[in-house]
């Protein structure tokens, strides 16, 4: 049994990465080593970690060593991940890939701890999903117990910090009155209907992991669900439109009562969560919840989070938390 968590931060530099670092001190975990990887560019870079300066090293297979750490935390994209991850894994080292190379794998867990948490169990590669995915799911595991899920239908309303700094630096350019350089339009003062690229029948990527990573958590693969992803011109935090149709008769007043108990969820009963009210904060805010009065057994509600704190590192790092308690 391990006295001391000994963590490798994969993508250390990066939005996510630094935000592994602020968070993680809070978590109540007996923190040993922590190892920061980044790219050539980054090596030597020093980064504060609690009262600590940590200095990051050039990820390599050489560095890539299981005495020194157990555990390791990865947000550098998908091409690192595919590279790297199953090195870790197949030292023995117990992977959270923030990435969506692994998601839907078959025998790699999709995990949101306050849905599905005994799927990281006697995994060594495990995956967080898409920062959108994981605000909707945690209202939507309690509309499925309680109700039933008969369909799902979001539209997001996503900020540009979920594309990483390019993103918010394209959005503070074009309100400046410069030429975008990063979206395909200018991000100020429009809703582009595009995140990620198109497919052949007129879907995002975006939307399609949506859709695809929703039955996987929540262990309905026929469930029918559709998705419509925004980009909006918000720096941080992601908000999402649900509509629900149900298996059951509905009683909203179970609903709120049983949003009010959820463990991640802060309900609004009178007026409604907007994006700045989830920046800085773990949980996922859920208002305007009423009935569909068009379909029968149907439902509204709207959910907003910080996506880069709950929507990726603070869903990960409660991951390590479930698999170090189950290891310890």
């Amino acid at each position: 049994m391990l006295s001391k968590l000994n963590i490798a931060i994969v993508g250390a530099t990066g939005r996510v990465g630094r935000t592994f670092l602020q968070v993680l001190p809070s978590m109540g975990l007996p923190l040993g080593e922590v190892v920061l990887f980044s790219s050539h560019a980054s090596k030597g870079k020093k980064l504060p970690f609690g009262e600590r300066i940590l200095v990051v090293e050039e990820l390599t297979e050489e560095a890539i060593d299981e005495k020194r750490f157990q555990y390791a935390l990865f947000s550098a994209g998908g091409d690192i991940s595919k590279a790297f991850a199953p090195l870790f894994r197949d030292r023995g080292i117990q992977v959270i890939d923030n990435s969506s190379a692994f998601r839907m794998e078959k025998d790699v867990p999709l995990v949101v701890p306050e849905v599905n948490p005994k799927e990281a169990m006697g995994h060594l590669l495990i995956a967080n999903p898409n920062c959108s995915t994981i605000q909707s799911v945690l209202p939507l595991k309690v509309v499925k117990d309680l109700f039933g899920l008969k369909r799902v239908s979001y539209t997001t309303y996503q900020a540009v910090s979920g594309s990483g700094q390019k993103g918010v630096e394209d959005l503070k350019r074009t309100l400046k009155g410069e030429a975008p350089s990063f979206y395909p339009r200018s991000i100020a003062g429009n809703c582009i209907p595009q995140i990620d690229v198109f497919l052949a029948d007129g879907y995002t990527k975006e939307e399609v992991k949506m859709i695809e990573e929703t039955r996987k958590i929540l262990e309905l693969p026929k469930l029918p669900v559709t998705a419509t992803c925004v980009r909006v011109p918000v720096e941080n935090g992601h908000s999402v439109a649900v509509n629900v149709t149900c298996e059951k008769d509905l009683d909203l007043e179970v609903l709120k009562r049983a949003f009010q108990r959820a463990d991640g969820i802060i309900f609004y009963e009178d007026g409604y969560p907007v994006a700045e009210d989830a920046n800085g904060r773990d949980e996922v805010l859920v208002g305007r919840l009423r009935q569909d009065e068009s379909m029968g057994k149907s439902l509204h509600f709207w959910c907003v989070a910080d996506n880069v704190r709950k929507g990726a590192a603070t869903n990960a790092l409660q991951i390590l938390k479930i698999v170090w308690e189950e290891r310890s």
